[in-house]
């Protein structure tokens, strides 16, 4: 499908995209062509009669298309075609789309937390310095969060760069630059790291004994 289909679609009438979707796409997995599908059920509520012939004709598309889009949205436990009887005792299939908005209310949740903790972050770290961050300091911590520094290790280089007495972002990056290199992604991690180094250090030095075992040869030959 072309990304003109959904203008096709707008112009035919009523058409709502919902912003925080555009937003969370790529997270439910799903193609441009896809999506627009999605959108398109879900402009027909929550739950609606499943009759592929009339969604062919509203979609301007093929009825093979349509059941393709149905089996693809199942699988991806978007939405699910059930049996029921109607009003009238009727039996009929009817598309339920609860376990897409349940998805999407959990992506939400799992958004909501993600952001009070990097508000938490930014907080402590305001504290530590005791002043306000720059927006330049504000990018660098967002560099990290993006490429997935956790939280908890961000906090473990804070306190190493304030145990050094050093209240820089700069110091702080470098200090997990070298981490990540060594593959650290949490506090234990560093903490087993300085364990290691520790026993490193503590170990006895070996001396290394120069020895001309040539000459002591020629020594014992002489006698």
């Amino acid at each position: 499908m072309k990304n003109n289909q959904l203008l096709n679609l707008i112009k035919q009438g009523y058409f709502v995209v919902p912003l925080y979707l555009l937003a969370l796409r790529e997270k439910l997995s799903l193609s441009m062509e896809h999506f627009i599908f999605l959108l398109f059920l879900m402009n027909k509520g929550e739950r609606f009669v499943f009759d592929p012939k009339e969604l062919a004709k509203e979609y301007s598309c093929t009825l093979e298309k349509v059941m393709e889009e149905i089996s693809y949205l199942s699988d991806k436990n978007l939405l699910r075609v059930e049996v029921s009887k109607n009003d009238k005792g009727v039996m009929e299939e009817n598309v339920t789309l609860e376990d897409c908005y349940a998805k999407i209310n959990h992506l939400l949740l799992e958004d909501f937390q993600q952001e009070k903790e990097n508000t938490d972050l930014f907080a402590v770290i305001e504290k530590e310095f005791g002043r306000p961050l720059s927006p330049m300091e504000y990018e660098i911590i967002k560099a990290w969060i993006d490429n997935h520094m956790s939280e908890e290790l961000i906090l473990a280089a804070l306190k190493e760069a304030t145990y050094n007495g050093v209240s820089n972002l700069r110091y702080i990056d470098k200090i997990l630059y070298e981490w990540s290199k060594k593959g650290y992604q949490n506090a234990s991690d560093v903490n087993e790291g300085k364990k290691q180094w520790k026993e490193r250090e503590s170990q006895p030095k070996v001396e290394v004994f120069d020895y001309n075992w040539f000459d002591d040869d020629d020594d014992e030959s002489e006698g």
